[in-house]
């Protein structure tokens, strides 16, 4: 790995907690989505600074070339990101069928109590 490609990696990890903390701090983001993002930034910094973990970690895992295995981790980050967001999603068209159940439920008795007091 040359120098360069060191610095850029360490700054992206770098900034990528910068930017997640941030989003936390204006509350733009919500911790619960943050975590995926900081263990990325986490993996990134800690694959930036000793590029050696790579290696190894590739080794263990039985990939034969280093960055395939950043693809499958970063895939994995991903899948699980769209998977909580599914499943957030499922839950509140959940909470908004109830609502609007609901509202229903109570437009009707105000036209009963509207169409009584008429008569």
């Amino acid at each position: 790995m040359n120098p360069l490609q060191y610095v850029l990696g360490i700054i992206a990890a770098t900034a990528t907690f910068g930017i997640v903390i941030e989003m936390l701090r204006r509350r733009r983001l919500r911790e619960r989505h943050a975590a995926w993002w900081l263990l990325a930034g986490l993996m990134a910094l800690i694959i930036s600074i000793f590029p050696q973990t790579l290696m190894w970690a590739s080794l263990t895992l039985g990939f034969e070339v280093p960055i395939n295995l950043v693809f499958f981790a970063s895939l994995f980050i991903l899948f699980l990101v769209a998977l909580q967001h599914s499943s957030e999603l499922t839950q509140l068209e959940e909470h908004n069928r109830k609502i609007v159940e609901r509202l229903i439920i109570l437009e009707l008795r105000i036209e009963e109590n509207e169409s009584g007091n008429s008569n």
